[in-house]
């Protein structure tokens, strides 16, 4: 009766699942043929991808979903400081959808099925919370690689100004030191550099630099990148020294980083209170006290 039970649940699920495969990603036939006819209509942000692919599920899946302009620029600018394309979109979008539909899913396959919980309250409740999980996990992995990269490109930075002011006091121009600093080795990788080889690639296809390097800011969301250009805007416009302003504004950076470690630091002292508390204290206090409760429970024998 069991077995029968179970047969009956996933087969049903998998019915379903087809049902919603088919729905949400087919096509009906006048659309493709408006598609076509009118090319123009359906460009979209969207990588090229080979048809029949997950690649390609998922952005079907995500074109399906209807944002408004202010989410849908909201969920780009976080994709974009995270370190994707704009183009991923869709993807994600489409991700968001299919964990939302899968956790249930295998909530009920693996723990439903095998103890009897189909319409319990317990089991709604938890088909729920998997859904709502599946929804904001890929929203919180989208943050969490933001925050990091940030990390990176203010500590970064710094090290990237002095390279710049270096090449700038040997006569380079702005222009060739940014593309000389993106050239080096030791930030072939980083964050920071690629979004300069950006900027400066834009500058080579006619945008001015201060409109790139603005737009490099805008991507990365790093409040010290957009003083960077805050403070090169200004040393164009006023005529200043662009060397020295380096130089001031890196070690200015280098002084925030030394007092945020410092603050770091500080915090460990409250931070090991409970380490200490919960499993050093007690330790300390059976080796230290044993001993002596022995000897006394042996007095009163």
């Amino acid at each position: 009766m069991i077995f029968l039970i179970t047969s009956i649940v996933f087969a049903a699920v998998l019915l379903l699942s087809v049902a919603l495969y088919q729905f949400l990603l087919r096509k009906s036939v006048l659309t493709e043929r408006l598609e076509n006819l009118f090319p123009e209509i359906s460009i979209k942000l969207r990588q090229p991808a080979k048809s029949g692919t997950w690649d390609e599920k998922l952005i079907r899946i995500g074109e399906t979903v209807k944002l408004t302009p202010k989410e849908q620029s909201k969920y780009i600018r976080m994709l974009v400081a995270a370190g994707y394309r704009k183009e991923s979109i869709y993807r994600f979008l489409g991700s968001k959808i299919l964990l939302a539909l899968v956790l249930p899913t295998l909530y009920l396959i693996l723990y439903a099925a095998p103890h009897q919980a189909y319409f319990s309250s317990q089991g709604n409740l938890m088909m729920a919370v998997c859904a709502i999980v599946g929804y904001l996990l890929p929203s919180y992995w989208v943050y969490y690689k933001k925050k990091n990269r940030q990390v990176r490109i203010f500590h970064t930075l710094p090290d990237v100004l002095d390279l710049i002011t270096v090449c700038v006091e040997a006569g380079l121009s702005m222009d060739a030191a940014l593309i000389r600093t993106t050239e080096t080795p030791q930030f072939s990788e980083d964050p920071l550099a690629r979004e300069i080889r950006t900027a400066t690639m834009e500058t080579r296809a006619g945008k001015p630099r201060i409109e790139a390097l603005k737009d490099m800011a805008e991507r990365t969301m790093v409040d010290d990148v957009k003083s960077f250009v805050t403070m090169l805007s200004q040393t164009e416009r006023f005529g200043t020294s662009l060397s020295q302003a380096l130089r001031s504004y890196a070690d200015s950076l280098r002084t925030r980083r030394r007092q945020i470690a410092e603050e770091a630091a500080a915090k460990t002292t409250i931070k090991m209170i409970f380490p200490l508390v919960l499993f050093i204290l007690p330790a300390l206090l059976v080796v230290i006290l044993g001993p002596a409760l022995v000897q006394i429970s042996k007095l009163f024998k």
